[in-house]
C-alpha cells in the first residue's frame, strides 16, 4: 500500500513539475515578446509605401491612419474601416507577424507578414495573397507583395 501511494505521489509531483515547467516556458515567451508588443502599440501613420513595386502616391498615403493595441489592429483607408488581429514573433528572422482581418474588407482573411521596428519607424512587408511570409522588406511586380513604412503619430 505504501508503494501504491509512493506511485501515486510521484505521478503528482511529475504533473506539477511538467505544468510548472509549461507556465514558466509560456511567461518567458510572453517576456521576450513584450518589448516589441508594447513598443508596436500606438497610431501610426504611412509615410511610404509600394505594391508589386509601385509606389502608391503621397495623396492616397494621406488617407491611412493605423492603430494597434492589446494584438489589435484599426486602420482606415480613405474612410473604410477595417479591423483585425495580430500576432507578432520576435524570434524570427527577420521578425515575423500574422494579421487576420476580422471586420471590414479583409474579414476571415489571414495576411503573413515581416516588421522592423526601429524607434518611431514601423516597415511593413505583408504577403497579402496570403500564401507565404516575405524574406525580404521589398516588392516586385506581379507579386502581392506590400511593404509600407509608418511613423508613431505623437500624442
Amino acid at each position: 500500500m505504501q508503494s501504491r501511494s509512493l506511485v501515486i505521489i510521484t505521478s503528482t509531483s511529475a504533473f506539477v513539475l511538467c505544468a510548472w515547467l509549461a507556465f514558466a516556458a509560456a511567461q518567458s515567451s510572453v517576456a521576450a515578446e513584450a518589448p516589441d508588443t508594447k513598443a508596436l502599440e500606438g497610431a501610426w501613420t504611412p509615410i511610404k509605401a509600394e505594391l508589386a513595386g509601385q509606389a502608391w502616391p503621397d495623396t492616397l498615403l494621406k488617407t491611412i491612419n493605423l492603430k494597434l493595441h492589446n494584438g489589435e489592429y484599426d486602420i482606415t483607408v480613405a474612410g473604410q474601416p477595417d479591423k483585425g488581429t495580430y500576432t507578432i514573433d520576435p524570434s524570427t528572422k527577420p521578425k515575423s507577424m500574422i494579421i487576420t482581418g476580422t471586420d471590414g474588407p479583409n474579414k476571415g482573411k489571414t495576411f503573413l507578414a515581416i516588421y522592423e521596428l526601429e524607434g518611431d519607424t514601423l516597415r511593413v512587408c505583408y504577403d497579402l495573397s496570403g500564401k507565404q511570409r516575405p524574406a525580404q522588406f521589398k516588392t516586385a511586380a506581379e507579386t502581392k507583395l506590400y511593404l509600407v513604412t509608418y511613423n508613431r503619430i505623437k500624442e
